[in-house]
């Protein structure tokens, strides 16, 4: 029998640390003295498990508190888990099963609406009630044959906004203010805090990084206010004949208007000798590709799950996000580890949503995680009934709570974590 997960002391950290550089397929090389003392101050070990054996880490565990925008703008609490692993020396013993086991029940207790992760593989979560919320795109752009005027102003004259090359330190300063702006009104961002911003200007980067300076772009509008900021690196690949086939990639964008998102991705297709621009992960339902006069010219490289979500309150989290239909579905919710599950009455309307345990009669039976699927309203509940994986006890109660939980647009996790 394994020994039991516990939260890991400040001493047994830098052992944590390798053992997360394992599981991650890192070089397993001692991390070094100054990296642990940044991270160190960086977590919570009240939140930090490890299972310890003859004195050395086999399996890691970390989750740190978050706010999700959910359907309508609301920022509901979340328990963001990361830094999951097990060596595989320590494979097929439960070990992950029992820390997640610590960690959700922790994360109840303390009222968190929800547990989230980005899941690296597909097939471990499900079974820990999580589902895939959102999706993810990335398109790769050929820059020449999307059509646009290479000799167009940009942004154009009628626009009347401005684009300019800013630097790590603004970006620091603008950034957070302009992220605060995309997370109310686009469900599926997460919170980010000062730690992010100074690793994604490289002021704390891993030391199994290597951090290469990127481009920073802003989009002012007419009035000055900034509306979008982009944050690209470009490679110095020719070709033949003297032939540019240089490629520009793109480590973050984001706009507060459609405005500003085009005008920042004109820009990136009009910069000299960039003639691929590969975008990053996107939301599904991206504007990008009809920003273009050619959309064919954006050629879909990866569409894959990203946001995974658990329920741990579900009356909490159904009542917190928006609605656009009027309906009433009486949902019996099946959770094997008896933190979310439960028989209740969802009541909604354009007006606000109502979620109460009752005894009536189900007209959906459906596991935790099919319900986090539908949460942000990225999946179909007729989808899901044709898959089967929710009951239907009532005539065309699918097509209700398909009604009832579709979203105008679909949700977009822009970061890892």
């Amino acid at each position: 029998m394994s020994p039991d997960p516990r939260t890991v002391s400040a001493a047994e950290f830098p052992d944590w640390l390798r053992a997360v550089g394992t599981g991650f397929l890192r070089p397993p090389a001692p991390v070094p003295e100054e990296e642990v003392e940044v991270r160190l101050a960086q977590v919570d070990l009240g939140r930090t498990q490890g299972v310890f054996e003859d004195g050395r880490c086999v399996a890691t565990f970390r989750s740190f508190a978050q706010e999700l925008t959910v359907v309508g703008g609301a920022r509901i609490p979340a328990d963001a888990v990361t830094a999951v692993t097990v060596t595989p020396t320590h494979r097929r013993r439960g070990l992950l099963s029992r820390m997640m086991a610590v960690d959700l029940a922790a994360a109840k207790e303390r009222g968190d609406v929800v547990s989230s992760l980005i899941a690296a593989e597909y097939p471990i979560y499900g079974r820990y009630g999580f589902g895939p919320a959102s999706w993810t795109t990335e398109w790769e752009i050929d820059v020449p044959r999307a059509g646009l005027d290479p000799r167009a102003r940009v942004p154009d004259e009628a626009d009347g906004g401005r684009i300019d090359l800013v630097d790590g330190a603004d970006v620091r300063k603008l950034g957070p203010e302009l992220h605060s702006r995309l997370a109310a009104r686009q469900h599926g961002v997460v919170s980010r805090d000062e730690r992010w911003w100074r690793r994604a200007t490289g002021l704390e980067v891993p030391a199994f990084e290597t951090w290469k300076e990127p481009f920073h772009a802003v989009y002012r509008a007419p009035d000055g206010s900034v509306d979008g900021l982009l944050t690209y690196r470009a490679d110095g690949h020719w070709g033949d004949g003297k032939q540019p086939l240089n490629k520009a990639t793109v480590a973050g964008l984001t706009g507060a208007t459609p405005a500003a998102e085009r005008a920042l991705w004109t820009y990136l297709c009009s910069i000299d000798w960039i003639t691929t621009v590969r975008t990053g992960f996107r939301a599904p339902d991206d504007l990008l590709p009809h920003f273009l006069p050619d959309p064919r010219a954006a050629r879909v490289v990866t569409h894959a799950d990203f946001l995974w979500l658990r329920l741990l309150d579900v009356p909490r989290a159904l009542e917190s996000r928006t609605y656009t239909a009027v309906g009433s579905l009486v949902l019996e919710v099946r959770d094997a580890a008896g933190l979310a599950g439960g028989r209740f009455l969802l009541e909604v309307s354009p007006s606000g949503a109502s979620c109460v345990p009752t005894t009536r009669a189900a007209d959906l039976t459906l596991d935790v995680a099919d319900l986090a699927c539908l949460y942000l309203g990225d999946e179909s509940a007729l989808r899901l009934a044709a898959l089967g994986r929710l009951d239907e006890h009532r005539a065309a109660a699918s097509a209700t709570a398909d009604a009832v939980f579709r979203a105008p647009r679909r949700a977009w996790c822009p970061d890892v974590f």
